[in-house]
């Protein structure tokens, strides 16, 4: 079934369409999906499209808007002697100063896991050793650590968490002055937690036409053509591309989940500021588990804007990688100076591996 989702004739047959319905003048659409950039750019589906129809990428990438100070946290958490679990993106992003693969590098336990479960299963098998999750991650992660949270991890367990959401960052970037997309590609993921309804506000509320779409080539062609269509028809709405997975209400058990364990917080997005509503905190109830309470931890101040670094300005879609000074050249996934050129899922990381710009 998803090969047909990659189907050349039916991808021509979608670009054609595009084509056809491309009103006159430019028009700019943003997605908030380091999947969807990758697919964008991997499969060259940019080049499918007429001149004046643009797709931005938005802070779609996790490991890229979580803020120094809690990296710098998690690398006082090493020096301090606590065994840090973390996902693998997250290993070579810097902090303000350092970085978890550096203090590795100097003898601090730094373990890469695949899952929360991983790392509750570490402080199982090392009783004698204080284990620290960096939970990171958007509404799609989020349920699972809920999940261990509420089946009682052990007590040298503990979570340093950096939760964030992502209609609320959408909502903000709405209220930029010089914002001008015209519409919303909507993360497939995040959308089978929290489903179709979390994203009405946009069409309901500011008129910004709406289509949540799967990760593959056609899935996105399709919701450019269903974004065209509201444009064109002068009628935004929401609209759900990704229906074979995608339900209105979401997944009702991992939103009881993550309400019964996290709740919502202003906090710092890395390369944007302070977000109203935008992250999640352990309740009070589970605090036992917040590595923030448990340990007494300082940091000096961080710094998310590194010098020379343009991710700031590429995360919120104002600046191509490509014309970042440092891309490329002091900037490159083995040698990353900033926090998209580490991820797969970050923009400057997908153009300098799919793009063409060593042409």
């Amino acid at each position: 079934m998803l090969q047909a989702y990659r189907d050349k004739a039916l991808a021509e047959k979608a670009a054609k369409a595009i084509r056809k319905l491309a009103p006159e003048g430019k028009i700019k659409f943003m997605h908030v999906c380091g999947t969807h950039e990758q697919t964008i750019t991997r499969f060259g589906l940019r080049s499918l499209l007429p001149e004046n129809i643009e797709i931005i990428p938005g802070p779609g990438c996790p490991v890229c808007v979580t803020p120094a100070k809690d990296i710098d946290i998690a690398i006082e958490l090493a020096k301090q002697g606590k065994t840090i679990a973390i996902y693998g993106d997250m290993f070579r992003v810097p902090g303000s100063r350092s970085s978890l693969n550096k203090e590795k590098a100097k003898g601090g336990d730094v373990r890469i896991v695949y899952s929360i479960r991983d790392a509750v299963k570490l402080a199982r098998e090392h009783k004698d050793k204080e284990v620290v999750f960096f939970s990171i991650g958007f509404e799609t992660t989020a349920p699972t650590v809920a999940s261990e949270i509420l089946s009682s991890p052990p007590e040298n367990f503990s979570i340093l968490t950096s939760h964030r959401l992502i209609p609320p960052v959408m909502e903000l970037l709405l209220g930029i002055g010089d914002f001008e997309i015209k519409g919303w590609i909507c993360p497939g993921h995040v959308a089978t937690i929290i489903g179709v309804k979390a994203f009405r506000i946009f069409p309901e509320v500011y008129g910004m036409p709406t289509v949540i779409a799967g990760f593959e080539p056609l899935d996105v062609l399709l919701a450019l053509v269903m974004l065209l269509k509201q444009v064109k028809k002068k009628e935004p709405k929401a609209e759900n591309e990704y229906s074979r997975v995608v339900t209105e209400e979401g997944n009702l058990k991992a939103q009881k989940m993550m309400n019964e364990v996290f709740e919502v917080c202003d906090e710092n997005w890395r390369g944007i500021g302070k977000v109203p509503n935008s992250a999640l905190k352990l309740k009070k109830e589970f605090s036992e588990y917040d590595a923030r309470e448990k340990f007494d931890v300082e940091v000096e101040e961080a710094i998310d804007v590194l010098p020379g670094c343009s991710c700031h300005l590429v995360i919120v879609g104002k600046l191509k990688p490509e014309q970042c000074p440092m891309f490329g050249k002091k900037c490159t996934p083995s040698s990353p100076h900033g926090p998209c050129m580490v991820s797969q899922e970050g923009t400057c990381n997908i153009a300098y591996k799919y793009g063409d710009h060593k042409k």
